[in-house]
C-alpha cells in the first residue's frame, strides 16, 4: 500500500530514498505506465520516489560531442528539440510516435527505456544510435550500453527500487553519419507498432563504413541486425547490397503471432522492406545515394 511520495532534489537524495527504504521504494518519472501497473497489483510499493524536480534530470545538454537526456525529459522535449532534429534525427521521429500529445508530455524517454517493452519506440532508436546509460546505485555510477538492459519481455535489468538511470548519452551524428527510423502500425494515432526499425550509418565516400540496425518487436527486446550489419561494413552503396542486407536482417529476426500486431508471417514479410527504407532514408541523411 502506497505510503508516501517522495520529491528530492538531487541525484544523490533520490538514491538514498531508495537506500533508506530498502526495497519498499520505487523511481518515477512520468509514470504513464507505472501509475497504471500499482491499482492493477502488477507492481506493489510503499513509497514513490519522484524525480521530476531534480533540474539537471530534466535537461538535454550536448557536450563534446555527446548529447546527455536526462531521466525526467519527456518524449514531447525529445520529439520538439532541435538539437536532436539536428544531431539524432531518428530519436526525434521515434519519440514523436509514443502514445497520445498527452502521454508524451508526460512519459519520458528514460522511463521507455526502464519499462522494457520490446517495441518501444524511443529504445529502438536509441539502441541504433549507440546510446548509453548512467545508472546511479548506493556505490556509485556504472555504465552500460541500453541494449543491455533489457532482461527478458517486459523485464529490465535495473532494479529502479535500488538504482537511478540519471541519464542516457548517444553521439551526436556527424557529417559522414545519417539516421532514420520507420514504423509500421495499424492506424495513424495511439496504435502500438507492428514493426520498427532504426538505422544510423556511417558513409565513406561511396561506400558504407558501418552501420547499426535495430528493429522490434522481433524479439524480447530491440534486436540488433548483426548479419545485416555485417553486409554493410565497407559494401558499395548500391540498391542491390541494401537489399541483401534488408534480407539478412531476418537473421534476427523472431516475431511472434500478435491479435495486435499480426501473424508471424506477415511481420516476417514485411520487415525487409522496413529495414531497406530505413537504409535509404538514413543514407540520404548522410548526403550519399543507393543508384
Amino acid at each position: 500500500m502506497l505510503q508516501d511520495y517522495l520529491f528530492p532534489v538531487t541525484v544523490n537524495e533520490a538514491v538514498s530514498f531508495l537506500q533508506d527504504h530498502k526495497g519498499q521504494a520505487r523511481i518515477i518519472a512520468g509514470g504513464t505506465d507505472l501509475m497504471l501497473d500499482i491499482p492493477e497489483g502488477k507492481i506493489e510499493t510503499n513509497y514513490l520516489v519522484d524525480i521530476s524536480r531534480i533540474p539537471e534530470l530534466r535537461e538535454i545538454t550536448m557536450e563534446d560531442d555527446l548529447i546527455y537526456i536526462g531521466a525526467a525529459v519527456t518524449h514531447n522535449q525529445v520529439a520538439g528539440s532541435e538539437l536532436i532534429q539536428q544531431n539524432a534525427a531518428a530519436l526525434a521521429q521515434a519519440a514523436g510516435y509514443v502514445g497520445s500529445y498527452q502521454i508524451r508530455n508526460a512519459g519520458t524517454v528514460v522511463g521507455n527505456v526502464c519499462n522494457a517493452q520490446p517495441a518501444a519506440d524511443a529504445a529502438v532508436a536509441l539502441v541504433a544510435l549507440g546510446a548509453t546509460a548512467e545508472i546511479n546505485t548506493p556505490d556509485g555510477r556504472e555504465y552500460i550500453p541500453v541494449e543491455k538492459m533489457y532482461a527478458g519481455v517486459g523485464k529490465s535489468t535495473i532494479d529502479s527500487t535500488s538504482q537511478l538511470v540519471s541519464r542516457i548519452s548517444l553521439p551526436a551524428a556527424q557529417g559522414n553519419q545519417g539516421t532514420a527510423f520507420v514504423r509500421l502500425q495499424q492506424r495513424n494515432a495511439l496504435a502500438l507498432p507492428m514493426l520498427n526499425v532504426a538505422v544510423m550509418v556511417t558513409l565513406e565516400g561511396a561506400h558504407f563504413k558501418w552501420a547499426r540496425i535495430c528493429m522490434a518487436p522481433v524479439g524480447p527486446g530491440p534486436m540488433r541486425a548483426l548479419g545485416a550489419e555485417e553486409v554493410l561494413k565497407d559494401a558499395k552503396i548500391t540498391r542491390d547490397v541494401i537489399e541483401k542486407a534488408a534480407l539478412a536482417a531476418l537473421e534476427h529476426a523472431n516475431p511472434r503471432n500478435s491479435a495486435l500486431r499480426g501473424s508471424k508471417e506477415y511481420r516476417t514479410s514485411v520487415l525487409p522492406v522496413l529495414v531497406r527504407r530505413a537504409l535509404e532514408q538514413a543514407v540520404a541523411d548522410a548526403g550519399g545515394s543507393s543508384n
